[in-house]
């Protein structure tokens, strides 16, 4: 699970990030953090939609 520290590292820098949900790269999700609870974040991706993803994905910056 991704820290609050490294949450706020991203939300307060805009950077895009790559949340790797499985092993097929196809479904991974791409946008930038915008909030996040316990359990759940909200990142907005590049078509400006905000999806609510759970904290345990594997977080990495977009490269």
């Amino acid at each position: 699970m991704i820290s609050e520290e490294e949450l706020d590292q991203f939300r307060q820098s805009g950077e895009r990030v790559r949340i790797i949900r499985d092993g097929i790269e196809a479904n991974d999700v791409y946008g930038i953090i915008v909030a996040w609870d316990d359990e759940s974040v909200l990142v907005r991706k590049p078509s400006k939609r905000v999806v609510k993803l759970s904290r345990s994905y594997t977080f990495v910056r977009a490269e």
